[in-house]
């Protein structure tokens, strides 16, 4: 299950990870306009961890996805002029 918030400065995705044996914390995703910050609950330290991935991460993330093992290298996206 997840949830989708828009909210002033970011797009707010909630992943919670449904019944299992073994439950995960919830993961929230923080979509800005310059980065994606990725937060989960440490249930042993009773603290936040957040990553910070910059858009060329999240856009090789997401082509990762879809590729067979390797080693790659994505071309850099043209601005429009």
């Amino acid at each position: 299950m997840f949830t989708i918030e828009h909210e002033f400065d970011a797009t707010v995705i909630t992943l919670v990870d449904d019944p299992a044996t073994h439950r995960q914390e919830d993961v929230t995703i923080n979509a800005f306009d310059d980065c994606v910050t990725i937060e989960q609950h440490e249930v042993h330290t009773d603290r936040i961890q957040k990553v910070t991935l910059s858009l060329a991460q999240i856009r090789d993330l997401a082509a990762a996805l879809d590729l067979p093992e390797g080693v790659y290298s994505l071309k850099p996206r043209r601005s429009k002029a």
